[in-house]
Order: C-alpha cells, then sequence, then structure tokens
C-alpha cells in the first residue's frame, strides 16, 4: 500500500479569499515503511505574504518572487501522489489548498476519501490530549531539533514518524495486526532463500543407537515417535 505523507505552507488561512500555496513537501510510505523518496517545492504565490505567516514559516515575499508558479509545481506534484492515499495532519487544510490550487489550473481535484486526517486519528486514540503535530512528536520523543519554522519538507518528515506510531509502531512492521500480506495475525518474517549447501548432521551413529534406545524404554506413547522425532 503506497501513502504519501505531505504538508503546504500557504499565505493564509482560506483558500477561498486568496490566500495561496507557498510550498509544498512530500513522503512516500509504502506498507508502512518510509521509502526515503520525497518531493519538495517551494511556490510564488504571485501575491504578498504576511508579516505574521512570515514569522511562522520563515518565507518571505522576496524570497519566492523567484520560485516556479503552481502552473510548473502542480503537475509534478500530482505525478508525484500518483493514486496514492494522502495523509496530513488537519487534512481538510492542505486538502482544500491542494484542491483550489489544482482547480485553477483545470486538474481534477481530490475527493475527501482519499485523504486520512493524522489530527482525527490522534484524537480518537488520546481524547483530551493536545494534538499538534509538536504535542504527538513529544508523547513519541519524535526530535524537534530541526524545526525552527514550519516547513512543508521538515514537518511531513515529522508528520511520516507520527503517523507510523498512530498506526502501531515498529508492531505494525512484525504484521501483528493481521492486516498485512495475509499474515492472519501472526508475525510474519521475509523467507529466507535455502542454503547453497544443506549443513550435514553432526550425530555419530553410536549416538544415534543410544537416542533411539532411549526412547524405546519410554515405550510406544514415548512424544518422540508421536512426533516422529528420531
Amino acid at each position: 500500500m503506497r501513502e504519501i505523507v505531505f504538508d503546504t505552507e500557504t499565505t493564509g488561512l482560506d483558500p477561498n479569499t486568496g490566500d495561496r500555496v507557498t510550498e509544498l513537501g512530500c513522503v512516500e510510505i509504502i506498507d508502512f515503511i518510509p521509502t526515503g523518496k520525497t518531493f519538495h517545492a517551494y511556490v510564488n504565490p504571485q501575491r504578498s505574504v504576511p508579516k505574521e505567516v512570515v514569522e511562522i514559516t520563515g518565507l518571505t515575499t522576496e524570497f519566492l518572487a523567484d520560485k516556479p508558479l503552481f502552473d510548473e509545481v502542480g503537475p509534478q506534484f500530482v505525478e508525484f501522489v500518483g493514486d496514492a492515499t494522502m495523509v496530513a495532519h488537519n487534512a481538510p487544510f492542505d486538502r482544500g489548498f491542494i484542491n483550489m490550487e489544482l482547480a485553477r489550473l483545470g486538474l481534477d481535484i481530490y475527493p475527501d476519501d482519499r485523504f486520512k486526517d493524522t489530527a482525527r486519528i490522534a484524537r480518537a486514540k488520546f481524547p483530551g490530549s493536545y494534538v499538534s503535530l509538536d504535542a504527538l512528536c513529544k508523547r513519541f520523543d519524535i526530535s524537534l531539533d530541526t524545526r525552527d519554522k514550519h516547513g512543508a519538507l521538515i514537518d511531513s518528515l515529522l508528520l511520516a514518524e507520527v503517523y507510523l506510531e498512530l498506526m502501531g509502531g515498529r508492531t505494525r512492521a512484525l504484521d501483528l495486526s493481521g492486516q498485512g500480506s495475509g499474515g492472519g495475525g501472526k508475525v510474519v518474517f521475509p523467507a529466507r532463500s535455502p542454503r547453497a549447501e544443506p549443513l550435514t548432521g553432526r550425530q555419530t551413529d553410536s549416538e544415534r543407537a543410544a537416542h533411539a534406545a532411549f526412547v524405546d524404554e519410554m515405550g510406544e506413547n514415548a512424544l518422540w515417535k508421536k512426533l516422529t522425532i528420531q
């Protein structure tokens, strides 16, 4: 199962009043394991960035002025996402901005059922607790040393770690849930290829004879005979 954990930075809070995307960050996950593939782009929003937003993201109007427009970045983003499920924190916010930008280009927008909202998952898992990305990183002991400002790729990398913890952490990789690759609820380890040369037995003839005699002394109900262990 392929999923894309992503985040957006924007000029404001409402895509319906002229606010635009300024940064996109994506992290690819397959079967709950990060593949190392990422997508990142700054976007010229074609409008000024308010001071209060600059204080949060560090992205100024001047910095973004020579960056590509969403006309160029949008198709690249769509190609990277492909048909994967999209994972975001407070997904309705990011979905609203992505769909607004795609609609402006005449591209297909993403339906609601393409998204997973980690904030919603966290609220269900930890009722009454703070579920901001920072709070969840602290809960799961995920380092925030790289995050002095909000950044789309940095936040996506952090969110990928949070998402994996929310979905079961390392135990999920062992397929304890039974929802993995046909494990039926059992721990599934990857199959190992056979040895090039089988190991040779180390028992001597006298040792095998002594063991057989020991088993005979225990009678016909001996466990070794029932299990045909010789």
